[in-house]
């Protein structure tokens, strides 16, 4: 087989976000996670405020490319225990999963504390409810498996070690609140794109030969990291197996806003949603400062992960 060139088909109007369409004072708009809900696409984003400190805000769009903000922000760090001493310095890098008939989001907390992982549920996106803190620090990048297996659900994360890589893990939980039966599942591969850390990006998409996994990878040069998006594939029945990696990067940094801007070099997706015709719309920050989006064919990052794959660890 052929590999294609070029997987990800860039929008050609991109950035789809910015700050300056943002109807309250922010400073970027980046690492948002996107779904459709009764077909409207609902982006949930990243911004930083002049104190360097982040928030969330929503945005609507009816084909998934032209977004429109809404007036007020979605979720701001809570002045209500015991998630007020855990936002403290902002709620960041939402992840949005259906589950269940309701929508599960999950972001990072920042506090003096360091940073860990909050899980909030909604409806509509008109109200929204803080459930629980569902990991101790130090945690980023928790996406939940819209699907149940043998019963529990599952999700996959990233701890921060410096011991080991920064590699992704599994664990499965009775009820979202309390989780365990923790493995390290997938590593960063040495002298690879990827080979300083990675972490899951967007939550996992269900294909025929498997859960499709979209995470991204950092790379250390001379003038700084690299953030890129890869992909990779877990077994239907059981996600702690991954069936393959794809050996080569999907995205990488290329258009200005995401070569330069408030962190440079960065591609970096919370959220993508598989369309009824096989395409994905993937959607990254660029430069943690702009909002863009791209296309792929799911059974193109399915066979970078079956025919140009690299055993996980």
């Amino acid at each position: 087989m052929t590999m294609k060139p070029d997987i990800v088909r860039r929008y050609l109007h991109n950035p789809i976000l910015t700050k300056a369409e943002i109807p309250y004072p922010v400073e970027t708009v980046h690492n948002a996670a996107v779904v459709k809900h009764e077909n409207e696409y609902i982006m949930l984003f990243r911004s930083h405020l002049r104190t360097g400190r982040s928030i969330i805000g929503l945005a609507r769009s009816p084909d998934g490319f032209h977004f429109a903000a809404d007036p007020e922000p979605f979720l701001v760090p809570a002045q209500n225990t015991p998630f007020a001493a855990y936002e403290e310095f902002g709620v960041e890098d939402p992840r949005v999963t259906r589950l269940d008939g309701e929508y599960v989001i999950t972001y990072s907390a920042y506090s003096r504390n360091g940073v860990r992982i909050a899980l909030a549920k909604t409806k509509d996106f008109s109200q929204v409810e803080r459930v629980s803190l569902i990991t101790e620090a130090d945690y980023r990048n928790v996406v939940i498996f819209p699907e149940k297996f043998d019963g529990l659900y599952a999700r996959l994360d990233r701890p921060h070690s410096e011991i080991a890589p920064w590699s992704i893990w599994i664990s499965y939980s009775p009820d979202l609140r309390y989780w365990g039966q923790s493995q390290l599942i997938m590593r960063p591969e040495p002298y690879h794109w990827d080979e300083m850390k990675i972490g899951p990006g967007a939550p996992p998409i269900k294909t025929d030969q498997g859960w499709l996994s979209i995470y991204h990878g950092v790379f250390r040069t001379m003038d700084g990291s690299v953030y890129r998006l890869g992909v990779a594939l877990h077994d239907l029945a059981n996600p702690a197996k991954i069936i393959g990696v794809g050996d080569s990067w999907i995205l990488q940094p290329e258009d200005p806003w995401e070569i330069t801007g408030y962190v440079h070099n960065v591609v970096f997706t919370c959220g993508a949603v598989l369309e009824s015709d096989g395409t994905v719309k993937i959607y990254w920050g660029g430069a943690d400062t702009v909002m863009c989006v791209g296309e792929a064919n799911v059974s193109d990052l399915v066979a970078l992960c079956l025919d140009h794959g690299r055993p996980a660890k």
